[in-house]
């Protein structure tokens, strides 16, 4: 079979969740598929080096701006060229003329649900309009889509019920690299570079407003107003500019000295910070999976997680659950694990089990088993 997966996002240098996915399954098919041939789409830009070379796997960088004209256009183009059978997008859309067969990886339909268009940054609101108009076109034209939870599975029958038949689960998981880690000098290196507090709770922010930071930045406002913060709270890709604007919205301006920002954290190095954080804060309104809750879970950090969407899925009974609507649970939360080491231990103990349950290499395998069987069903 030659088998075609967009990877657009694949090269660029700052990765986010849909493009570290996709990594991690293609370098999960060169361990155990060496027979069939790959062609693997991506767009031209600086991390050039990150997937392993393999003979079966060609890498084809394919010029092209903007997004919707390089999927629409050059990636069809490119796979018809390259001799695909069969083309997986990755990424929620895909183009409405592939020419093969056409599996989806459907992450999410947020952006099908009602929202504040107003909200987060003019690169996601444009990313979400262009979503809203590509998914319910192309998935009539789909002949998998394939999502990552059974929450998400439902959503996505409920609001596009034409899928029902072909629409099923293929979970994600978290990397090698995020395990414990005893090198005493690495971990001090990390805290000076970051410049980490002692003791600090870790929180991904970015500008998406499922992320919630306003419900965390009001938890802790809370527990400071009460003389109970003992945490520091460090935060990653998020802007002095907007924390502050945050701040101020929230009337807490006097907070800002509990937060520290890292900027843009590459994922090899997160593994670290997991390991020296005392509690993991995850408490998004809405997500289709959330692979950070398996990340801090397979480093040993205690996991703090929403009770909505597919959070309690991911986390099976070895998170602590709040409301990330009211702020004050989301508090709660925060000061028993800060005070509480057995506590902790034990949502350590539980979350090494849970991270058992979910294998990059499992995934690789579905996919892979997915491919075989549309291909055979095209004939």
């Amino acid at each position: 079979m030659r088998i075609g997966i967009e990877a657009q996002r694949l090269f660029r240098s700052h990765k986010h969740g849909m493009d570290i996915v996709a990594l991690e399954l293609i370098k999960h098919l060169q361990q155990i598929d060496h027979e069939n041939e790959y062609f693997i789409f991506v767009k031209p830009d600086s991390d050039n080096a990150v997937l392993p070379s393999a003979p079966n796997f060609h890498v084809v960088e394919v010029p092209g701006s903007p997004y919707p004209y390089w999927e629409q256009v050059m990636l069809p183009r490119a796979a018809r060229q390259a001799g695909v059978q069969l083309l997986h997008c990755t990424s929620n859309t895909a183009p409405l003329r592939a020419g093969v067969p056409l599996v989806l990886t459907l992450h999410d339909i947020i952006y099908l649900e009602p929202m504040d268009l107003r909200r987060g940054s003019w690169y996601q609101r444009a990313g979400n309009l262009y979503r809203r108009w590509n998914v319910p076109r192309v998935v009539p034209h789909c002949q998998r889509v394939l999502t990552v939870s059974a929450f998400e599975q439902a959503r996505i029958v409920q609001r596009l019920p034409e899928v029902a038949g072909h629409v099923e689960v293929v979970y994600n998981s978290a990397g090698a690299q995020f395990r414990p880690i005893a090198d005493a000098a690495a971990l001090a290196a990390t805290r000076t570079k970051y410049k980490l507090p002692e003791r600090f709770v870790f929180f991904l922010a970015n500008t998406d407003p499922k992320k919630n930071l306003r419900g965390v930045l009001q938890a802790l406002a809370q527990l400071k107003q009460q003389g109970q913060l003992d945490l520091k709270l460090v935060m990653l890709d998020y802007k002095e500019a907007a924390l502050t604007a945050t701040l101020q919205e929230i009337n807490a301006p006097e907070l800002r000295a509990d937060i520290v920002l890292c900027g843009y954290v590459p994922n090899q190095e997160l593994p670290l910070i997991y390991n020296l954080a005392e509690v993991f804060l995850y408490p998004s309104l809405r997500e289709s999976f959330g692979i950070p809750i398996l990340e801090a879970m397979a480093c040993g950090a205690p996991v703090i997680t929403s009770n909505t969407s597919s959070m309690p899925e991911v986390a099976g009974g070895a998170a602590r659950l709040v409301d990330p609507f009211r702020p004050e649970t989301i508090a709660a939360a925060l000061l028993e694990l800060q005070n509480d080491p057995a506590a902790r231990a034990a949502l350590v103990a539980l979350g090494h089990e849970r991270v058992q349950h979910f294998s990059w290499l499992e995934t690789a395998r579905h996919v892979r088993r997915v491919y075989e069987e549309v291909l055979v069903a095209a004939g």
